[in-house]
């Protein structure tokens, strides 16, 4: 994919849950809604931008049902995930904000076939690389309203991590920053489909025994934060 974005027409955004979406919706004009495949997609005005909407539900299948659905029937130019994540690095804390380098794929595994972890067969890549030039152009609208992103590898798959053994593996075996359960998803089908993607999560969780407890209490916040940072990326 090239480095730099092109004008943008109509961005695509996909969050997992409601509250994840509601604060970019809360900005958004002349609404249309139509429902694909059980997801209810919302084309609008953000900004100055042509924007579509899809709270695709939790986990890679329907990440990737919504992530397909909206490149065929809205045909965006770019498309991000955005929401909440559970960090892993040592140092992030809550409410801070990571920008995906790349997503890989953590609960994918066939090693015993001589792979390596995380491997994709058919694509043959363990990281799917995020468009440089879209994650670019997120940090420095960030960077204009005072927010610093991390940049680092977010890891995904379908279970919620809080255990302090498997935040471990993921963080040594891949090296991620953070983990959820969509964004990878919705690279592999971007990436595939040759749709600039990138991915940006805010920390609302340790990973760890305690991550339940911290995501009820901050979890709004966090996407909240996510959600301001989209906003102020197409004002």
């Amino acid at each position: 994919m090239v480095s730099t974005i092109r004008k943008i027409n109509k961005a695509g955004i996909i969050c997992a849950m409601e509250l994840e979406a509601e604060g970019i919706l809360s900005a958004m004009t002349h609404i249309s809604e139509k429902t694909v495949s059980g997801i209810i997609f919302r084309e609008g005005t953000l900004g100055k931008t042509r924007a579509v909407v899809a709270v695709c539900g939790i986990g890679k299948v329907f990440a990737a049902i919504c992530a397909e659905a909206m490149i065929l029937n809205y045909s965006p130019d770019l498309i991000i995930n955005t929401g909440v994540a559970g960090g892993l690095e040592p140092g992030l804390k809550i409410g801070d904000t990571v920008l995906a380098t790349s997503l890989v794929q953590h609960d994918m595994d066939t090693s015993p076939l001589g792979d390596p972890a995380g491997m994709i067969s058919g694509i043959n890549l363990v990281y799917l690389p995020a468009h440089e030039g879209l994650s670019d152009f997120i940090a420095a609208r960030a960077q204009e309203s005072g927010i610093t992103l991390h940049r680092g590898i977010i890891a995904s798959g379908d279970r919620f991590v809080a255990d302090k053994t498997e935040k471990i593996r993921i963080r040594e075996q891949f090296g991620a920053s953070a983990c959820e359960m969509e964004g990878a998803s919705v690279a592999h089908v971007c990436y595939v489909n040759n749709v600039p993607f990138a991915v940006l999560r805010s920390i609302s969780d340790g990973g760890d025994e305690g991550a339940a407890t911290d995501y009820a209490a901050f979890a709004k916040s966090a996407a909240e934060k996510s959600a301001k940072i989209i906003k102020g990326a197409f004002s």
